[in-house]
């Protein structure tokens, strides 16, 4: 349940599917009394996918018993118990999916030829996801880590193992030929393919990186090769194995710190952009921009959310009641941003008050 969001499992999910592909999008809750409600607004998601099918006239009875059957094998993997703050299941003939996200969503339920991913999309930004390095003399891991949560990288050669049992140790040891751990030259050739292998990572997923082991396993990392710009290292021992909350816990305070400074070169970027007219401020002017593909850089505030009527030329706010209200407005800015290119930076709520919680940078 739940995999990782990469880029190309998004790209894997905005391939177009046999119709009917349902999304189904809900808030959940991740503690009492709140969560109470989750199980009975999952089950009245439910009843409402199944009736839209039953009425939907471009569904085949096949095909509605083959998405029906997806869908309770979907809610089977549901565990609402370790919910986060939001939910989104999608199910298409022959296959099913869920996800669980660390940012509020609205609740829908759409079908068409594609799944609705702008919600996933906005929220894997938001998670400002990074990788962790775990690095011993006998283990190397990778870690895909978010606020919430880090998860073990289990592909791309990693983990990375190897016994430090040396055969002939007793007799270098006579010799006095037994040289230490990380001046072995079989460490550094186990470090080695740890490089290539984190090279190969984050030349298909660049993230920010951070280093941790021990002061002598980080130095040998670091003399194997270059690592990127801006790479954190902690020199703390005992994480080769996680669990993930372990080595999550280990992170938070560098994600802290680099945070703190994004924002600030941010608002910084947006007041020069200010003086050299290549700015917007405010939902409607970067919802403008969004569509005709001018944003460089979008900066919106972490738990932004607005329900809005979108009249063409402009928005305006409306009642969530409202059947032509939109509210997922933001996520889909985001979505649109992100397809043209653009750079995607969550900031702390407040951040942007002076442009009503959105702005962005353009390109002309």
């Amino acid at each position: 349940m739940y995999p990782a969001l990469s880029t190309g499992a998004l790209a894997e999910l905005r391939r177009p599917r046999p119709y009917p592909a349902v999304s189904l999008v809900m808030p959940t809750h991740r503690r009492e009394p709140d969560n109470a409600q989750d199980p009975v607004r999952l089950r009245n998601l439910l009843a409402r996918a199944e009736k839209e099918l039953e009425d939907d006239p471009g569904v085949t009875r096949e095909r509605r018993a083959d998405v029906l059957s997806q869908l309770e094998r979907a809610v089977a993997e549901i565990d609402l118990v370790h919910a986060e703050d939001g939910l989104v299941i999608y199910v298409a003939p022959g296959e099913h999916q869920v996800w669980t996200v660390a940012r509020t969503v609205p609740e829908r339920v759409v079908i068409a030829d594609t799944f609705l991913t702008r919600n996933l999309v906005a929220a894997r930004s938001a998670e400002r996801p990074y990788w962790a390095l775990t690095v011993a003399a006998d283990r190397i891991a990778l870690w895909n880590g978010g606020p919430e949560r880090a998860v073990e990288h289990t592909a791309d050669g990693f983990p990375l193992t190897r016994s430090l049992e040396d055969p002939d140790a007793e007799r270098k040891e006579r010799i006095g030929d037994l040289p230490s751990t990380f001046r072995d030259e079989d460490t550094r050739t186990f470090f080695r393919e740890a490089h290539e292998a984190l090279r190969t990572v984050l030349a298909s997923e660049p993230r920010p990186l951070y280093v941790i082991g021990e002061a002598p396993a980080v130095s040998l990392l670091e003399e194997t090769g270059s690592l990127p710009q801006g790479t954190a290292t902690l020199h703390q021992g005992g994480l080769g194995r996680g669990p993930g909350e372990a080595v999550r816990k280990a992170v938070s305070p560098l994600l802290a710190a680099h945070a703190e400074a994004v924002t600030a070169t941010l608002l910084a970027e947006l007041d020069a952009a200010r003086g050299r007219h290549e700015y917007a401020g405010g939902l409607d002017e970067v919802h403008q921009a969004a569509k005709e593909g001018r944003i460089r850089l979008l900066a919106v505030e972490e738990h932004y959310r607005t329900v809005v009527r979108d009249y063409g030329d402009h928005l305006e706010p409306a009642d969530a009641s409202d059947l032509d209200s939109r509210d997922d407005i933001v996520d889909e800015i985001v979505e649109q941003a992100l397809e043209k290119g653009a750079e995607v930076r969550f900031v702390p709520d407040g951040s942007l008050a002076d442009a009503n919680r959105i702005a962005a940078v353009l390109r002309f």
